[in-house]
């Protein structure tokens, strides 16, 4: 029960607002395009054993994880995150996701006692292995991803210490960029750390803890309330993922749901086991997808915490897709897999409350990356980014075109800063009209991107998905179409699948076609005419 409502909405609000503040100092310091411009990276608060209390609004597939990241520091170096120090993870295996995700973690101590910590996550652009931008299409081992880094003190007295992250800078091709982020991260932790220091100051310290507890005690009963509604109700759905890059090919991921005295059972059981390719997904990434799901269809007005996720039973079998064992290579399974995993959970609950599930949004982030020479330079570069498509249509909206959608919340990179920043040029950046999947309301469209490299031989990896098969549609809606990969070179067009690393000429054009949303209810005659005649 909490006593002083109006103080609670009043200090709720004070702790979203630091981590936003977090997120702010962040991106404004960071000195690559991908967290400067793009926004790949997130910010939040935990207390003292690492639960999760308030967090800013960013990127779905880093909030849901960061927890057990946090709470990996504190299993792993106990005392040793004293006051001033901060702690790095990326380790897929102990709460991290794909590798290029930097996680930064702050205790903040009152009267010598640990009292919370702030924390953030941010996608660095490249962190070493077998490719430029650590995203292969094709990689066997954790290890051809780039450098592992388990939890370990890198900040004492507040201030990075190069000489804790001199393998990490020798590992990258862009050694001065990760320094830059890095210190940005540094940055943004220690406004957290001053803003919730001034929210202690005015409430105490003691107060504060309540409201930490309080927090995630009334999102936990908002929660069950929501869920109790459909109390008994179960579906199932099994989708897949079109390929790991190495061989394999339809790989399942089935999932079974039910409601029960307002708690939600998730089982996997049943989905692939681990790949030898790169699509395995950690598992702090596969609980992220769920808890994505749960908050985006019964979490309205709720906040996000905790509390959120403590009302939900997920069985994940060990060494499976979804929860691989070292050294299963995970780079795609953070961005491609997790998709895969909403798409699933979304399906099955279509079962339970099918008006609040919408039909399947363009289920990939189509990862590129793009490293070489820089012939202004002569130095190494690495461009990273996520491309927009479709989403879902929805009972009584249309999907959104050309937007990143579940679990990436990132902005696209702009023409300007791209040119500016690295030897390529953009040819072509449009909506790809008629992607969407008919419907009685119709799915968006995907997004069409054309980059000219610049330099004389350059790398180029993509992830992605929904290449040979569309978005699905709901209740009687059509499938969006799937996306394709292109390059040119001297007037000839190439394919290439949809997880590949190929070497390119100066004057060659990478072509990214995403693909479109699914349409949701049965679609009028007339476009259902219409839709045959484009095809």
């Amino acid at each position: 029960m909490i006593k002083d409502p109006i103080s609670f909405e009043v200090t709720k609000n004070a702790l979203i607002s630091c981590s936003r503040e977090m997120s702010q100092a962040l991106r404004r310091t960071a000195f690559s395009p991908n967290i400067k411009e793009r926004r790949d990276c997130s910010c939040a608060i935990f207390d003292r054993d690492g639960n999760l209390i308030a967090q800013s609004r960013d990127i779905p597939v880093h909030l849901g994880a960061m927890p057990l990241s946090v709470k990996s520091c504190i299993e792993r170096l106990g005392r040793n995150i004293a006051e001033g120090t901060m702690a790095l993870i990326n380790d897929p295996y102990s709460g991290g996701s794909h590798l290029p995700d930097l996680t930064l973690v702050a205790p903040i101590f009152h009267n010598r006692e640990r009292v919370a910590f702030v924390a953030n996550r941010a996608h660095h652009a490249d962190i070493g292995g077998e490719s430029p931008g650590s995203m292969p299409g094709l990689s066997l081992s954790i290890h051809d991803e780039g450098i592992v880094i388990v939890p370990r003190i890198v900040v004492i007295d507040d201030v990075l210490q190069r000489d804790l992250v001199c393998d990490i800078l020798e590992a990258t091709r862009t050694p001065d960029e990760r320094l830059g982020d890095l210190s940005a991260q540094v940055a943004a932790n220690n406004v957290g750390k001053k803003r919730l220091s001034q929210i202690a100051l005015q409430y105490g310290w003691a107060s504060l803890s309540r409201t930490f507890s309080d927090l995630r005690q009334y999102s936990a009963k908002m929660m069950t309330g929501a869920l109790m509604r459909y109390n008994g109700m179960s579906g199932e759905f099994t989708d897949y993922m079109e390929s790991d890059g190495a061989g394999a090919w339809d790989i399942p991921i089935a999932v079974a749901v039910n409601i029960r005295d307002g708690r939600l059972h998730v089982d996997f059981t049943g989905t692939s086991n681990q790949v030898n390719g790169n699509v395995n997904c950690p598992i702090a990434s596969t609980l992220s997808a769920v808890y994505y799901v749960l908050i985006a269809l019964f979490g309205r007005n709720t906040p996000t915490n905790e509390g959120c996720w403590s009302v939900v039973d997920i069985v994940v079998p060990e060494g499976s897709l979804l929860n691989p064992k070292y050294p299963a290579p995970v780079s795609a399974g953070n961005v491609e897999t997790s998709q895969r995993v909403v798409d699933v959970t979304l399906g099955a609950l279509a079962k339970i409350v099918p008006d609040l599930v919408p039909a399947a949004s363009q289920g990939t982030m189509n990862n590129l990356t793009i490293g070489g020479i820089d012939p202004r330079t002569e130095r190494a570069f690495s461009f990273y980014e996520t491309i927009g498509g479709g989403s879902g249509a929805a009972f009584g909206n249309n999907g959104e075109s050309g937007i990143h959608s579940h679990m990436t919340n990132t902005l696209n990179t702009p023409i300007e800063s791209l040119e500016t920043e690295y030897p390529l040029r953009v040819c072509k950046y449009s909506i790809l009209r008629g992607t969407g999947g008919s419907g009685k309301w119709r799915g968006g469209d995907g997004i069409i991107r054309e980059i000219e490299i610049l330099s004389n031989i350059c790398t180029i990896s993509i992830q992605s998905e929904r290449r040979a098969v569309g978005p699905w549609g709901l209740a009687g809606g059509q499938s969006g179409k799937g996306g394709k990969n292109t390059i040119t070179y001297e007037g000839q067009i190439h394919s290439f699948q949809a997880k590949s690393t190929i070497v390119a000429p100066k004057g060659s054009i990478v072509k990214i076609e995403t693909p479109g949303g699914g349409g949701w209810g049965t679609p009028p005659e007339s476009e259902l005419i219409l839709d045959l005649n484009r095809n």
